[in-house]
């Protein structure tokens, strides 16, 4: 089944081979090196330190390897072996407990699953800790984003009882839409910052762990241990230095394209958007269908329009209700509200 059109931010329809090696030709010229202080990896390590007013910033091939990484010299540092975060975080749910099978640490979770952590929550963990981690959004609750003083006071209240406080950002270029402050003013509530380069950037993967000088060092050895020292990364720096020049100047009008398309979709009751209005780019749609009918229905709407609305969806405790998430991208930007409507109502159609 071909996808002409797709509001799914990770669609093939935007991450063609042909295409991102064209984009890679734009961002250079014959003398451009392969590595070496003028190569793309150097540049774009030296970029995202500036955006994020850091000492440095260190490339690694994935996220995943980033905060874990991030975590291990935090904890080695204070001897400590738990972090917290939120239940939901993406180092619990999507990365099959790599701090624990890798580094030997302890998760603990922090408040309800459901919502935001507070300043409560974080005050009832007992046990003396190594880091805590803020995911900025929270994508598994619907990409929430805690108020600026809140997170002030969270970031505050964990550093006086002597943690760590680092920054899951995989989406901080979207939370900056929201915040509305500088990437360096965020940052600097922050020991450390992992920001990603695939997902509101467009690139083919890789990530960015920043901040102190000697903290980068040491996790520039890690990454060596953990097999993450690509020798030719340049490819992968070439397409997040595109994302860096082509779209995150777009990302506020993704966010405001997400604002009316959720919008949309309440006013209509086809289906529900959470939250209303979206803080980012990212909402969670939660259909009147199991998740099974809702696959079904999807795939049957791809073969008839050439319509992709989601990439997976998520069970609810309900058998007859589901959700999937919308991170709106470039490649969504020529669905229009009524249209995300329109085809919301086709995918209930097929589901019936």
């Amino acid at each position: 089944m071909s996808v002409r059109r797709s509001l799914f931010l990770h669609s093939d329809v935007r991450r063609r081979p042909y295409d991102l090696l064209r984009s890679m030709l734009a961002q250079v010229d014959p003398a451009t090196p392969p590595n070496g202080p003028d190569g793309p990896l150097a540049v774009l390590e030296r970029r995202v330190a500036s955006l994020l007013g850091t000492d440095e910033a260190l490339f690694f091939p994935t996220g995943t390897m980033a905060q874990q990484v991030a975590l291990r010299v935090h904890a080695d540092r204070r001897c400590r072996r738990a972090f917290a975060a939120h239940p939901q975080c993406h180092l619990e749910v999507w990365e099959q407990q790599g701090y624990a099978a890798v580094h030997g640490l302890r998760f603990q979770p922090v408040g309800d699953r459901h919502r935001l952590m507070t300043v409560a929550d974080l005050a009832a963990v007992a046990e003396p800790l190594a880091v805590a981690v803020w995911e900025l959004p929270q994508r598994d609750i619907g990409g929430l984003l805690p108020e600026w003083d809140d997170l002030v006071a969270q970031t505050t209240a964990m550093r006086e009882r002597g943690a760590a406080i680092h920054l899951d950002g995989a989406r901080l270029w979207e939370a900056q839409t929201y915040y509305q402050r500088p990437f360096a003013e965020i940052a600097a509530l922050f020991d450390t910052a992992y920001v990603s380069f695939y997902k509101g950037l467009q690139s083919v993967g890789g990530a960015a762990l920043a901040g102190d000088a000697a903290l980068v060092a040491e996790a520039r050895v890690w990454r060596r241990r953990l097999g993450g020292d690509v020798y030719d990364a340049w490819p992968l720096a070439l397409t997040a230095l595109h994302g860096l020049d082509t779209l995150l100047p777009r990302l506020s009008a993704h966010r405001e394209h997400a604002v009316a398309i959720a919008a949309a979709i309440n006013a209509d009751g086809v289906a529900r958007a959470f939250p209303n209005p979206p803080q980012t780019p990212l909402f969670h749609v939660h259909l009147p269908i199991g998740p099974e009918a809702a696959t079904r229905a999807a795939d049957a709407l791809l073969a008839a329009e050439g319509v992709e609305l989601f990439g997976r969806v998520r069970s609810a405790p309900a058998p007859d209700r589901c959700s999937f998430e919308v991170s709106v991208g470039e490649n969504a930007m020529d669905l229009t509200p009524d249209e995300v409507v329109t085809f919301l109502h086709e995918l209930l159609r097929h589901a019936t």
